[in-house]
């Protein structure tokens, strides 16, 4: 099957030498952490700083490398170019508490309304997309630190990390609707103010400042040249399904895909009787693939198999990373 792959992770990563940002993403449970990490390892080992980062919730990083990444950049010992990081999202929502509760106050007073900050907070900072926006923020602190040469992000499975990089778009959205607003609102106050003195508006500042910033993220997430989206599959039914159904969408949006990883292939047998569950399993395997190479014609980078053992530290990395580039 290795021959149907017009164009390996190798070879695309060797044609592709300026690339910043490569992110992984599919199904849970189909591998993108261990995948993540070895391109990672490879990566460093080719003479580029570089920061392997989760931007999933459910962190795995740690587990894989054994190794305490949370919170912290940390680098893997004996490889002077790899580093690793669990983003740890609570300072930045703490922070970003905190600046609501200021431009919530500040609007208050500017609309003239005696109510208290404090329940509006509560109802922004309840809702399930806060902590992706912090993770949002937390990723475009590295990419735009410029601290590393190449970010490996691991991301949330694919319907969270789609949410995760359309913010951008997201946010774009609501600040241009958010700046319109307050030209308005300020006009009519001026209008019916009888000074003509010009107020100061540091809503207005912040939200310049913050389409400016999502201005930059967007045109880095939609530089082929800097980023590649990879996404992780198993040769099985739902994980193909999943990037069906999202592939169209990252195009649509702008995000360059970088290819397509199959994990988990079972091993060729060796001589021996193959029971009739491995039997029945690589059939099914073999009807998979040939639906992968059907749908995803010239995006399959690599083929990778089921490893007898958990791929676990260092050296299960180099393990997978001789597969993965071979």
């Amino acid at each position: 099957m290795a021959a149907d792959i017009t164009l390996s992770l190798k070879n695309f990563l060797a044609h592709k030498t300026g690339l910043r940002f490569l992110f992984f993403g599919g199904k849970g449970g189909v591998g993108k952490t261990v995948m993540a990490g070895a391109t990672a390892l490879w990566l460093a080992r080719q003479g580029k700083k570089t920061l392997l980062a989760s931007t999933n919730p459910v962190h795995s990083l740690s587990g894989l490398l054994d190794l305490n990444v949370y919170g912290q950049i940390t680098p893997l010992p004996g490889e002077p170019r790899a580093f690793a990081y669990e983003i740890d999202t609570r300072e930045t929502i703490e922070r970003s508490r905190r600046e609501i509760q200021e431009k919530i106050n500040w609007f208050l007073r500017f609309a003239d309304l005696h109510l208290k900050a404090d329940d509006f907070v509560e109802a922004a900072t309840l809702n399930p997309a806060f902590e992706e926006s912090a993770m949002f923020e937390n990723m475009l602190d590295l990419m735009f630190g410029e601290e590393f040469e190449v970010y490996v992000f691991d991301t949330a499975p694919t319907a969270n990390a789609r949410r995760l990089l359309g913010m951008s778009r997201v946010y774009s959205l609501w600040v241009n609707k958010m700046m319109k607003s307050r030209e308005e609102a300020k006009s009519l106050r001026q209008l019916l103010s009888f000074s003509q003195k010009e107020e100061a508006d540091p809503l207005m500042d912040y939200l310049v400042k913050f389409q400016e910033r999502i201005g930059r993220a967007r045109k880095l997430l939609t530089d082929p040249d800097l980023t590649a989206f990879f996404f992780v599959t198993l040769p099985e039914a739902l994980p193909i399904a999943v990037i069906t159904r999202f592939l169209s969408w990252f195009y649509d949006f702008g995000i360059p895909v970088g290819g397509i990883i199959v994990n988990g292939l079972l091993p060729e047998p060796e001589g021996e009787a193959v029971p009739e569950f491995i039997a029945h399993r690589r059939d099914m395997q073999a009807e998979h693939l040939e639906n992968i190479w059907r749908l995803f014609d010239g995006q399959v980078r690599a083929l990778v198999p089921l490893f007898g053992r958990e791929i676990r530290g260092l050296e299960g990395l180099e393990q997978l990373m001789a597969r993965l580039f071979s």
